[in-house]
Order: C-alpha cells, then structure tokens, then sequence
C-alpha cells in the first residue's frame, strides 16, 4: 500500500518576523494609514453630536444632550417621506443604468481595433471626471434652459418647449440628473473594466473564432464570464456609495418648484439644518448617521446577495 504524501507547510512567519522581513512595505504604507486615521477615524467622534444640541462655544462635553430628538425631527419633517422616495429612486437609476454604461463602454473600446483611436476616445472619455460639477451644472442649466440648444433639440422631436429642469413630473429631473452623471464618468467608470477585459486571453478568443463563434458571441460566452468578479465587486461598492454620494450636484440644479421630486435625504438635510437662519449641526450629524447606517446594510446586503447568486463571487 502505498504511503500518502503529507504536503509540507512551513511554519508561519511571527508579526515581527515579517515586520522585519518586508519592512519597506509596511514604510510605504505607514503615510496612508496614519491620514486615514487622522482624517476619516479620529473625526467618527463627532458622531456625539447627533445626540446633542451642539453649539460650537460649549464644545462636545459642554452642549446640551438631547437623545434621539434630532433623529425624530428628521424622520417626521413633511417633506422627509418624499426626499426618501427621491432618494431610493435616484439610487435605483444609477444601480441600473448607471451601473451598466460603463461596462458596456468598456466592452466597445475592447473592440476598437485601432490602438491610436482607441486611446483618443479613452482619454476624450476621461476628460469630464474631472470638470468641477459647478461647471457641469451650469452647462447643464444653459443647455436645458426653454431656448438651449438641448431643449430646442427635443422640440424638433415633438417635446414640449419648456424649461426641462423646471419640470416637476416623475422622473424627468431623476433621469436627468442619473444621465448627467453617466455623462460626466463613464469614462472614469469604465478604467477597471476596460484593464479586466485587457487580462482575458486572446486563445480562449482565437478558439471561439475558429470555432465560428461571432464578436458578440465571444464577448458574451467568454469576456463576461471572465470579467465576472470585477462587475461584482464594482456593483456591491456602486450600492453602498449610491445611497449618498454626489448630491452635491442636486444643490446646483434643483429649485423650490422642484423640490418635491428633487430633493434628497442629504439635500433635505442641508436645507432643514443650514437653511433657517441658523446652523442645526445636531441635526445634520444625525443625518448623516442615519445615511451612513443605510449605505452600510446595503453594502453589506448586495455583497452577502452576490455572494449567494453569482457563484460566490463577492467583495469580502
């Protein structure tokens, strides 16, 4: 009989074994995490707030503590089960077609045959990212406005002549804004997709071609099964960040005619807190906790989701 092979492991490294070992790494790294705890963990602090009527003079232990009376004066307001839906929607949007554009993007430029063309239109497709949303808005406005070369356009389609940012009927302003963002970083979106796509091998291509298999057939059997982990880990961190990044631009281009299908969580927040007259830093902290609270669980939710459907492919 014969005798089984024990496959050897050697004995793990102690922490100042590979401290010693990979020291330049960890030199490297020690920058990044001491900002990261100056700027993001040291600042969690102030979740104290929330729970108090802060004033600046009196400090953190000095202010009123007021319990979960901010957290009531939010989630009753009037116009708070409104900002919510607004909020959920938008976030649906840009999960969906938001979320999309970029990889079908990505799956475009794979196909560009040219290399000269095809790092022109990468590098024309990154250009946006980085205008400031001021600049972004006030095109947006200009070219939206009832005689801007946008407007005029759809009106040569049968549209209605109208101010389209002005409009208040759902989701003129939710797909404006989502479409406005793909606009502005599909290109940026697309880098990680168009790097995995890069990874594929090109036999696993040249089989399917000799095969008879068509592009697109080779894009859908092969490229996206392959790209499959970087989509999902794209697609759990798109879900947590949806719920309250980017409405800064919301700010810009919303007005008091459209605040019933405009207005966010954050953009709520901002005017209850900021907009009276005074400045409501309890009530803006808590807002921003109770955000926090929800883009984790759906953080945590979509990946625990891809985990069960897409083969156990997850973000952690």
């Amino acid at each position: 009989m014969a005798r089984e092979k024990t496959k050897f492991k050697p004995p793990k490294a102690t922490w100042k074994q590979d401290a010693k070992r990979n020291w330049p790494v960890y030199a490297m790294y020690l920058p990044a995490f001491i900002m990261t705890v100056i700027l993001s963990y040291i600042p969690m602090f102030g979740i104290i707030m929330a729970f108090e009527d802060y004033e600046v003079r009196k400090g953190f232990f000095g202010s009123k503590w007021v319990g979960l009376q901010h957290f009531q004066t939010l989630f009753t307001g009037e116009e708070f089960l409104g900002a919510l839906r607004n909020t959920v929607c938008i976030m649906l949007i840009k999960c969906t077609l938001g979320f999309v554009a970029p990889i079908l993007f990505a799956f475009f430029l794979s196909m560009l045959k040219s290399k000269r063309y095809k790092r022109t239109v990468q590098t024309c497709s990154y250009l946006p990212n980085f205008v400031a949303a001021v600049v972004v808005t006030s095109l947006l406005t200009e070219f939206l406005a009832k005689d801007g070369p946008l407007t005029m356009l759809l009106t040569k389609f049968g549209a209605e002549n109208q101010n389209w940012l002005a409009n208040d009927k759902i989701p003129v302003f939710w797909i404006i804004y989502v479409l406005m963002g793909v606009w502005q970083g599909i290109g940026w979106g697309s880098i990680m997709y168009v790097a995995s796509i890069a990874t594929v091998s090109g036999d696993l291509h040249e089989a399917a071609a000799i095969d008879g298999a068509s592009r697109l057939q080779r894009m859908t059997k092969i490229t996206l099964p392959c790209i499959k982990p970087m989509i999902v880990m794209m697609f759990v961190l798109n879900v947590g960040l949806s719920f309250a990044a980017g409405y800064d631009s919301i700010l810009l281009l919303y007005m008091p005619s459209t605040y019933n299908v405009a207005d966010t969580v954050y953009t709520y927040t901002y005017r209850m807190a900021f907009g009276g007259g005074g400045n409501n830093y309890g009530l803006s902290a808590a807002s921003g906790l109770f955000q926090s609270i929800v883009s984790t669980v759906l953080l945590v939710g979509s990946n625990t989701l891809s985990r069960k459907l897409g083969d156990g492919n997850s973000l952690f």
